[in-house]
């Protein structure tokens, strides 16, 4: 993965971190950003990376490897399972279409414009804004 497409949390997001840290890992296997066999940061590289307590990251890479999404292997680091692919390719979209759902009818909700919504969507589209960044 790029600099640009580097993993980031929200600690003001309802999303607890962990979970933040496992969809951003399934949101890339299912982009093609990471492919089977590509290594994730260690524990202490992804902790230290996004200033966050290692016992955090352990909980997310367990969750990841009850899911059979990564495989951790003694010497190697925690890599991207074969199986990977097909799996977050056929729940990942659904899922986030599901956020998407939620999100726009909690803008409508507030009151917030189909207009101003339409322009925060496209200017998350055009600005390539990657998931739980803080709001600028």
């Amino acid at each position: 993965m790029t600099e640009q497409d580097a993993f980031a949390i929200n600690v003001n997001s309802p999303i607890a971190v962990y979970i933040q840290i496992e969809n951003q890992v399934q949101f890339a296997v299912a982009s093609g950003r990471l492919k089977p066999g590509d290594t994730l940061p260690s524990v202490r590289e992804m902790s230290a990376m996004l200033g966050i307590n290692p016992n955090t990251v352990t909980k997310a890479y367990r969750d990841l490897e009850i899911l059979k999404l990564v495989r951790p292997r003694r010497g190697v680091g925690v890599t991207i399972t074969d199986m990977a692919v097909k799996a977050c390719r056929d729940t990942v979209p659904a899922m986030v279409k599901g956020h998407l759902v939620d999100a726009v009818a909690e803008c409508v909700a507030a009151g917030i414009s189909g207009a101003e919504i339409r322009k925060i969507v496209a200017q998350t589209v055009e600005g390539r804004v990657g998931p739980y960044r803080p709001a600028k």
